[in-house]
């Protein structure tokens, strides 16, 4: 029996779940894609931004889920989802970005064309929708870069080309167990190479995001 097996790849449709915050109309003013981290839900992560929705009804919140579910632990309780691993790495971004335009495509037309759009994404969701923006038909206002790192290796022409004249937000909680002081600087340090000098917000606390610092991020 030969051992020389071929790796190929089959392009096929499937379902991809999001959740949403607000109402879309001609109203809309504001709209803040959020993209949860490694081992999360997007339906309890966008519980976290309902009082911004319920404090300003000209904005819209939408949660994207990773494509890939898992069980945390062993083979039954807690499910997340993670927007990819080492394995096929290549791929999933492919699908991943695919799968994230394709969503805006579908929310944005159906607002305003003078919608402002914030993008944020936690931990391992920093990384995603960087790579996600170097490819988006739309350019945020602001992108926050929350408890994630924007990815190293990001071509630096890609990377000067996506991050000229952003504004950046880099958030960290000051005991974050995932983020020591020295890849928080790391971070920072790759941010300026390529010409961007980010706004830095620290807060008490862990791998977590923050109430009030989202009603300050809300108010820029």
């Amino acid at each position: 029996m030969s051992d020389n097996a071929q790796e190929h790849h089959l392009t096929v449709s499937r379902s991809a779940r999001y959740y949403q915050l607000g109402e879309l109309s001609a109203a809309t003013r504001r709209v803040w894609f959020v993209v949860h981290g490694y081992g999360q839900l997007a339906a309890y992560f966008i519980r976290h931004f309902a009082t911004l929705t319920q404090a300003d009804p000209t904005l819209v919140v939408l949660a994207p889920e990773g494509l890939s579910k898992f069980y945390l632990n062993g083979h039954s309780g807690r499910i997340g989802a993670s927007w990819m691993t080492r394995e096929d790495r290549l791929t999933e971004i492919e699908d991943y970005v695919g799968y994230l335009n394709q969503l805006a495509d579908s929310i944005l037309a159906s607002c305003p064309a003078v919608v402002e759009i914030t993008v944020l994404g936690f931990s391992q969701g920093g990384a995603t929708v960087s790579r996600w923006l170097s490819r988006a038909q739309f350019r945020p206002k602001q992108l926050i870069l929350w408890a994630g790192r924007f990815p190293p290796d990001m071509d630096a022409e890609t990377a000067t080309h996506l991050l000229n004249q952003l504004p950046v937000t880099v958030v960290c909680g000051d005991e974050d167990p995932f983020v020591s002081p020295e890849a928080f600087e790391e971070n920072l340090q790759l941010l300026r190479s390529f010409g961007v000098e980010p706004e830095v917000i620290r807060f008490t606390g862990k791998h977590t995001l923050d109430a009030d610092v989202l009603r300050q991020l809300a108010s820029h």
